[in-house]
Formats: C-alpha cells, sequence, structure tokens
C-alpha cells in the first residue's frame, strides 16, 4: 500500500547528459561498455505530476507519448491502479545525445514516487522503468550532477553497470553546449559491433581515465583535463561511427569539433553518437566568448547553452494542484 498525496503537484527539473566515451566494447574481461559522462549545463526539462481520480493516466505537452509510457511502466511495476496526470513544461532535444528519454522517464517517476511516498532514488526509479540497463550513466546524473564513471556491464547479467565515482567540476570551468540544425541518429549502443574497437584502443582509453582525465580533474587541471577528453573522444568516436547509422549524426557535427579547439577549447567532443558537441574552456569570459562563435558558425536554427557543468542532480519542488489542462492528451486507462 503506497501512501498517495492529493491536492499536489510534483515539479521535477533535470538537466540534458553529456556522454564522453564508452570505455569498452569488446567485453574481453567480463565487462561491456561503461563509460564516462557529466551533467551539462542547459538545456534542462521540466515535467510536473499529479494524481487523479480514477485509474486513467494521461500526459499532455511535448514529447508526451514517451512521458505517457514512463508513467504507466511505473504505476503498473508498482501495482498501482490510481490515476495521474503528467505534463511536459519543457522537453530535451530528441536523438541528440542528450539523454532525453532517460531523463523524462527518470523525471515523471521521480514526480509519481514522490506522490505515492516510495523510494525517489534514480537506481530504484530505473529499475521499475526497466532503465539503465545499456548504460546507467543518466540515471547516475540524474541523482548527483557533476562527472560520472560507470564500470560497465557483466557480459552475462542484464543488471545495470556499478556506480564507480563520482567528482565535482570546478564551478570557475564552462561548458559550451551545441546542437546544430542536422539529422539525428537515434539507436542504442547495443548495436555497436562487440569486435570494433582494437584491443590496444581499449586499453588505451582506460588508462587516460584513470591516470590522466579523472586525476586532471580532481587537481583542477583544465589543460590536461581537456586534452585528455579530446584524445578519448577521438577514440571512441570512431567506434560509435561504426554503428548503423551511427555516421549521420557524427559527419554532420564533426567540423564543428576541431573548430571549438581552435576557437580556445581545452577539449572538445560530440555526446554519445551526437549530433550534439560540446566545448570546454575556463572562465566565464572564455565561455562567453566561445558560445558567440559557434552561434555565428551554426546559425540561427542551431542551438547553443553556455554554463558551469551541474554538480547537482535533478530538483523536485511541490506546488498546489494544477486545474485541468485543455490541451490535447495522450492517455491511456488501467
Amino acid at each position: 500500500m503506497t501512501r498517495a498525496t492529493r491536492d499536489r503537484a510534483v515539479l521535477v527539473e533535470a538537466a540534458a547528459r553529456l556522454h564522453f566515451g564508452v570505455l569498452d566494447l569488446r567485453g574481453a574481461l567480463g565487462r561491456r561498455f561503461g563509460g564516462i559522462g557529466a551533467s551539462a549545463p542547459l538545456p534542462t526539462l521540466l515535467v510536473s505530476t499529479e494524481l487523479t481520480d480514477g485509474g486513467t493516466v494521461d500526459a499532455v505537452g511535448e514529447d508526451a507519448t514517451r512521458a505517457l509510457d514512463a508513467a504507466r511502466t511505473f504505476l503498473r511495476h508498482h501495482g498501482i491502479a490510481r490515476g495521474a496526470h503528467v505534463r511536459v513544461h519543457r522537453a530535451l532535444p530528441m536523438h541528440a545525445g542528450l539523454g532525453s528519454g532517460t531523463q523524462l522517464a527518470l523525471a515523471v517517476a521521480r514526480g509519481l514516487a514522490e506522490l505515492h511516498g516510495l523510494d525517489t532514488a534514480a537506481p530504484a526509479l530505473a529499475r521499475a522503468l526497466g532503465r539503465g540497463r545499456h548504460s546507467a550513466i543518466g540515471t547516475m546524473l540524474f541523482d548527483a550532477g557533476g562527472l560520472v564513471l560507470e564500470g560497465g556491464r557483466r557480459v552475462d547479467r542484464d543488471d545495470p553497470a556499478p556506480f564507480l565515482a563520482r567528482l565535482a567540476i570546478p564551478t570557475e570551468w564552462r561548458c559550451v553546449v551545441a546542437l546544430p540544425s542536422v539529422p539525428r541518429a537515434g539507436g542504442t549502443i547495443e548495436e555497436l559491433p562487440a569486435d570494433l574497437p582494437p584491443a590496444r584502443e581499449v586499453e588505451r582509453v582506460a588508462h587516460l581515465v584513470l591516470m590522466s582525465l579523472l586525476p586532471a580533474l580532481a587537481e583542477g587541471d583544465l589543460a590536461t583535463f581537456g586534452g585528455t577528453l579530446t584524445e578519448i573522444q577521438q577514440l571512441t568516436g570512431r567506434w560509435l561511427a561504426a554503428a548503423p547509422h551511427g555516421a549521420t549524426a557524427a559527419d554532420a557535427s564533426n567540423d564543428l569539433v576541431p573548430a571549438m579547439l581552435d576557437w580556445g577549447a581545452a577539449g572538445a567532443g560530440q555526446s554519445a553518437r551526437g549530433p550534439t558537441v560540446f566545448g570546454v574552456v575556463g572562465g566565464a569570459e572564455a565561455g562567453a566568448a566561445l558560445a558567440a562563435r559557434v552561434r555565428d558558425a551554426i546559425g540561427p536554427d542551431g542551438m547553443v547553452w553556455e554554463g558551469p557543468f551541474r554538480n547537482v542532480g535533478a530538483r523536485e519542488w511541490s506546488a498546489p494542484a494544477a486545474a485541468p489542462v485543455a490541451a490535447t492528451a495522450v492517455a491511456a486507462t488501467g
């Protein structure tokens, strides 16, 4: 029996996630994938959830279909027949390498869990949703922000990968996130060929993460951090581009990565399979200057965000339950 709360809505805001690189596609040591990622400064999504009478679950707003699916999956997992209303006030761009599906599903589940007095921790939400089997980075960042390291999923199980480390990113560092107006790939890392990367490249990436990237972050060494991140991106980017349709987004935004480096970024790359790209600089002035160059380069149809990395996870707050929204909704009963 859950402790349902009426007459209030729970709002949840979550940041986009940047996927900095997968660690191992081969799984020769018994674990596959793994990776590193960070919470972007922007964009963010915003959803609200509230309880309704009856057994109808409905969702309105941008990306409402995926929000509805997340709500139904979560409530079904917990055996809850009570109705709910979900509103997506602001969604993340889809199929852009920003983790839109995971962050939306977790935000919806967080709101419903709060209303029903259930566990609101991201791992519990992910289990209820069936999320995190491919990559746990989005789940970890939803809870904690900063930069996270996950250890890869065992090849003989379908359990989520273990959470190995989380480090705060210096607030004076700035991240410029750019989404050109280009075709988007979609897909998952499950499609990537396991025998693609040479073993020496897999070993090189692991060495770079453990002995260069993480120590540089711990010491606030932006130059080393940026250079290492760029090298990791160059190695793992070749692996991602080999997946079905993987080169579509990569080719479209490839030119922007070296351009960011030429314009002063300490490190730059593409998030997951793109087409979102990012650059890291030191200081607000450098961040604003790089963002301006990028906006000029990609034109008015693209999107650019700039700011410090987020060192906190999703935030939530309560508000009085809203009056019924007169909008087209996707809904299901049961």
